[in-house]
């Protein structure tokens, strides 16, 4: 087992690269590939020169075991680069480095970076010097113990000092000269000039050991700006290049559309190993406020698309983020049938992914009514409002049952049960004036119908053996309920009457949506945009 270390990549682009292209590539391709290998990347950290100097550019990746750096995971990596990756970094000077950790320090304030949100950790400071040693037997062992006894105690008196580390060359590169990296890591406001100005009259940060094993030096400043996540979300960079610049990976699992309107769809692993696509779209801005959507059983992400014209129309100040639920396309091996706790922990696996630390507001409509619920009384300091629609706050036995038949027809015919489960669905969920709407019912019974049976199976139980009312009381999110008025013919509209005044200390409002029915967000988006704007 070889000792952990770091990836330190230094880039300088060429001036005919467009940085809207560099970054957006880095960002949306290089950077996410890498954190989906969290045994082998711990993090992934990217900086910008502060001190004016070239190469402009620091990508840093603690790797907790070096000797994954050889393996065939990261070598196939490397080695199966896309056609706009290899066009990308063919535009830029690219120096790699791999270093063993020696040894590190950090400041009861220092916070793992990657555990930060985005404005916490922008504009950290870090000092990295490269240290050439004189050409003695000792140089090694005596600038190590300069490091350790003498530098890092004068450090850690400075303002804003977090962290020291110091790396070696690593032993994977047995024919490079050994070389020391030393990497300070400080808080934005910190007191490194008055040091620097300190340091340039008086010399008392160094002594015999330093002098006696230090060849050269080369110092550098950067400043932090962009913590990648095992998944893609920059359209801030997207938005500004042309259309022409649409990517769409060898795997078909991410794509973007560039443009003054991007749009990125990609994926995020859960624990348990399933893949589970996101849409991210709307307002570019890193700081937008995001509003996320979950869907209900059977249906996709796209079951929002027209409502999603509207909002972005409406609310162009909003990012919105949509994903398939588990079970839409696959279910963990061996088989585990889903709760809606399992549900919520999607949701919050997707927005660590996205390193989204809290929802402007989450929209969730039958089972994904309930998961956003259940999502709110779990984790309330990650949204801000919550819209439920047509769903059961608790389960019943008659409704399990009812499952179960629905599970038995879809399995029918070797699974191809499911178009006759698709047409029976849409005429229950749909209202009778929704079933005038020959394209939509086409659209909507062609999205059940391409659901994996086997997900059907092991996601509605999400929708037995369940109680949120015991909990909704003390929830403190402001939430709005929605209902079509003709759901389940009027008794949905009576069902979420019932616990709607449970729902916070004061109760909640429940706005009732004519003529729709299951869906009203797809039914008449038109009228559901009316029902929740003023809350939204």
């Amino acid at each position: 087992m070889a000792p952990p270390g770091n990836l330190y990549v230094t880039m300088q682009p060429r001036p005919g690269l467009s940085l809207d292209q560099f970054h957006e590539w880095y960002n949306n391709e290089h950077g996410p590939t890498r954190l989906r290998l969290p045994q082998i990347f711990a993090n992934g950290l990217r900086y910008r020169a502060a001190d004016g100097q070239q190469p402009e550019f620091l990508a840093a990746y603690d790797v907790t075991d070096m000797a994954h750096l050889e393996t065939e995971t990261y070598l196939t990596l490397r080695a199966n680069r896309s056609p706009r990756e290899a066009a990308t970094i063919g535009q830029v000077d690219v120096s790699r480095y791999f270093y063993d950790l020696v040894h590190g320090e950090e400041s009861p304030l220092f916070m793992p970076v990657d555990k930060l949100t985005d404005e916490e950790a922008e504009g950290l400071v870090a000092v990295a010097t490269e240290i050439t040693l004189e050409d003695t037997p000792e140089a090694k062992a005596l600038f190590k113990k300069w490091f350790i006894q003498e530098h890092i105690p004068f450090l850690s008196k400075i303002p804003g000092w977090l962290r020291s580390r110091l790396f070696i060359t690593s032993s994977l590169e047995p024919d490079l000269p050994t070389k020391f990296l030393t990497f300070h890591d400080f808080a934005k406001d910190n007191g490194l000039q008055a040091a620097e100005q300190k340091a340039a009259t008086d010399g008392s940060w160094k002594n015999d050991d330093f002098d006696n094993s230090v060849a050269s030096r080369k110092r550098r400043i950067y400043s932090l700006f962009y913590t990648f996540g095992p998944a893609p979300r920059d359209l801030d960079h997207l938005s500004r290049l042309p259309p022409a610049a649409s990517f769409t990976a060898a795997d078909s699992k991410t794509s973007t559309i560039a443009g003054p309107a991007p749009i990125l769809a990609s994926y995020i692993t859960t624990p348990d190993s399933l893949a589970i696509p996101y849409r991210l779209q709307g307002n570019p801005s890193p700081t937008a406020p995001t509003v996320a959507f979950c869907n209900s059983l059977l249906t996709s992400l796209h079951m929002w698309d027209a409502f999603v014209d509207i909002l972005k129309l409406h609310r162009p100040d909003l990012r919105i983020l949509r994903y398939d639920t588990r079970g839409r396309h696959a279910i963990p091996q061996p088989p585990t049938s889903a709760t809606l706790h399992t549900l919520a922990d999607d949701l919050l696996a997707v927005l660590d992914a996205l390193r989204i630390p809290r929802l402007h507001a989450l929209i969730g409509v039958s089972m994904g009514g309930a998961t956003s619920l259940n999502f709110t009384l779990k984790y309330p300091s990650r949204l801000d409002k919550l819209i439920a629609c047509d769903f059961n706050a608790a389960s019943s036995s008659a409704n399990s049952q009812a499952w179960k038949d629905r599970v038995a027809i879809a399995e029918q015919d070797s699974g191809r049960g499911i178009h006759q489960l698709a047409e029976r669905t849409i005429a229950r969920w749909f209202h009778p004036a929704s079933m005038e709407k020959p394209d939509l019912v086409k659209r909507m019974t062609e999205m059940v119908t391409e659901n994996s049976v086997d997900g059907f199976k092991h996601s509605c139980t999400a929708l037995s053996d369940y109680d949120m009312k015991p909990d909704m009381p003390s929830c403190s999110v402001p939430g709005l309920f929605v209902v079509g008025d003709g759901d389940a013919n009027g008794v949905l509209v009576k069902a979420m009457e019932g616990f709607t005044g449970l729902f916070g200390p004061n109760g909640t409002e429940l706005k009732i949506v004519p003529n729709t029915g299951h869906l009203p967000m797809s039914e008449d988006p038109d009228a559901f945009w009316e029902a929740v704007k003023g809350f939204l």
